[in-house]
């Protein structure tokens, strides 16, 4: 759930007595079956075929080579499992080596005695009604304005302000380029809601999936995660403005609300590395866990919370070492009987982010850290208490919760990333937490305090384009070579219309756009798809002013 939670426990069979012919859909029993090693699995030699060239595009640029983790799990052993239960496919783990299956008739389990391959067999669930009849995973899909003021952020401004999030935004660092990996419990109307319309209609959304019930639907359950997303990606100008609206996103339900059991913890493994198949940079989830309630699951204790024992936080600091930054939730445990974080907030590598209010005080809610090795946690804290989410309807709310923190940071960070590109996780975690108000005092229920996202910016050594312009250098392009997008930075006495001309060293005109400069800096971005390397010229007309800029595309 969204701040309690939940831990696997050592397999029994105090529900074989159940077990016996039933009917097509009668309730399920989840077993996870973990694995000795990956006997024919496909080599790393072959590695396209299992991850996108996005996936591996990260890895390069980052110097990370791909190891026995990113092998899949071993067909044959998954396909005897399956053959030998006559069980339903559910999620798998290459990191972890593991498969988990859905049985009607639990005494099948037994089928499985003696098998060589097999390291272990736990039971982590029972679901009435059943969860679906699916016989495989589904498929990838691996293609995946000056603003600083209420009068553009609406609603989301004292949030906005709060972390000087929008000195990002100024500067044209958008979220554009970087993909943001969403895991929830469901996402109801984001494809037919206002303020979701852009995001939706530029095809931003470049991956769904329901781990949960196997299916390619992820807006029919639970608004939690609709929320949750809107704090990014939700645009409306005036009304509401997310973090990151121009950034890509990936949507992964692996929470079923309501019920507390540990097969979710292995479907939120299951995500986070769909999310790296896919080429996501960063995870975002306001998903944490504690407790189960039910016969025969184990409860976690503050010891387990130690930041590389359970599966999820396992899989949390391989997704970093693999080049994702992971944004964790802290849990809304504070106060309570747990009062610590939740797990994998808990995660040595995750940036687990903790809730305050309006007076940028803790909320009495936000979990409690260090996790019990002694690390700093949370690490940072952003407005929770009373921050403003958008509903479907287009009508901004305020919610409660670390759960809406989270994907604020996951979003701001996308900024900072792309402003940045030749970066890692932790170097970005380094920025995000040494620019945080209590960096040098942290607290157990502040972390490190509140980012500041423009001392982030001069942390990561940045060059502050915009800062350079006046009347006389009024233009600039950044960054020179350019990729995919360039950002245009202009200073204008007045406000003027301005015609903005690329063309090739033939003079072939290969874009064009039409804009209103005001008065004062601002920055624009345009994409720039499908250009061959070489040499390019930028041409702005104002009113006032002829400038043409040398660029040059890698």
């Amino acid at each position: 759930m969204y701040g309690r939670g939940k831990i696997w426990c050592v397999w029994i069979l105090l529900l074989l007595a159940t077990s016996g012919s039933v009917q097509a859909q009668a309730p399920q029993y989840v077993f996870k079956i973990s694995f000795k090693d990956k006997a024919g699995a496909p080599p790393l030699s072959s590695a396209s075929s299992f991850l996108s060239q996005r996936s591996l595009d990260r890895r390069a640029a980052q110097g990370i080579a791909l190891d026995s983790t990113d092998r899949p799990v071993s067909p044959t052993y998954i396909n005897d499992v399956l053959t030998t239960t006559g069980g339903i496919f559910h999620v798998k783990s290459k990191w972890l080596n593991f498969l988990v299956i859905l049985l009607t008739d639990s005494s099948k389990i037994l089928t499985l005695s003696g098998k060589p391959y097999i390291r272990s067999i736990e039971y982590t669930g029972y679901y009435d009604p059943y969860l679906h009849n699916k016989t495989s995973n589904g498929g990838i899909n691996q293609n995946a304005q000056v603003t600083g003021s209420s009068n553009y952020y609406g609603s989301a401004w004292g949030q906005t302000d709060m972390v000087h999030g929008d000195y990002l935004h100024d500067r044209g660092f958008k979220g554009q380029g970087k993909l943001i990996a969403v895991l929830d419990a469901g996402f109801v109307g984001v494809d037919i809601g206002l303020g979701f319309d852009s995001l939706v209609q530029s095809g931003r959304i470049v991956d769904a999936y329901d781990l949960v019930h196997a299916s390619t639907d992820v807006y029919s359950y639970s608004g939690h995660g609709t929320g949750c997303l809107s704090t990014m990606a939700a645009y409306l100008p005036g009304t509401y403005v997310g973090t990151a609206p121009l950034a890509e996103y990936a949507l992964y339900c692996t929470e079923v609300e309501g019920i507390d059991q540990p097969a979710e913890m292995d479907n939120m493994v299951a995500g986070i590395e769909r999310a790296d198949s896919v080429g996501a940079d960063i995870i975002s989830s306001s998903l944490g866990y504690n407790n189960f309630q039910g016969p025969g699951y184990t409860t976690l204790t503050y010891a387990d919370i130690d930041g590389k024992t359970t599966a999820p936080a396992k899989a949390v600091n391989l997704a970093t070492a693999k080049g994702i930054l992971c944004v964790i939730t802290a849990g809304n445990e504070g106060g309570n009987t747990w009062n610590y974080i939740l797990t994998p907030g808990d995660a040595d590598s995750a940036v687990t982010v903790g809730s305050v209010n309006n007076n940028r005080d803790p909320a009495g809610d936000s979990g409690f850290g260090p996790n019990s090795a002694g690390r700093i946690k949370p690490d940072v804290c952003l407005l929770g208490s009373s921050a403003y989410i958008m509903q479907t309807s287009g009508t901004p709310v305020p919610g409660n919760g670390t759960s809406y923190a989270t994907p604020q940071l996951a979003g701001w960070a996308a900024c900072l990333w792309q402003a940045t590109s030749n970066t890692t996780p932790w170097e970005l975690r380094n920025a995000i937490t040494q620019s945080a108000h209590r960096y040098l005092n942290p607290g157990a229920q502040f972390g490190y305090g509140i980012p500041d996202f423009g001392k982030a910016f001069e942390l990561m050594g940045i060059k502050d384009v915009a800062a350079d312009l006046n009347t006389d250098n009024w233009l600039k392009a950044y960054p020179n070579p350019f990729d995919k997008q360039l950002t245009i930075g202009c200073y204008m006495d007045t406000n003027e219309k301005a015609d903005i001309t690329i063309f090739d060293v033939t003079g072939r005109k290969v874009a064009a756009s039409a804009l209103q400069l005001n008065k004062g800096v601002q920055t624009v971005t345009i994409d720039l798809p499908g250009l061959s390397a070489g040499t390019y010229y930028l041409k702005a007309v104002t009113e006032t002013k002829n400038t043409t800029i040398a660029l040059s595309h890698r």
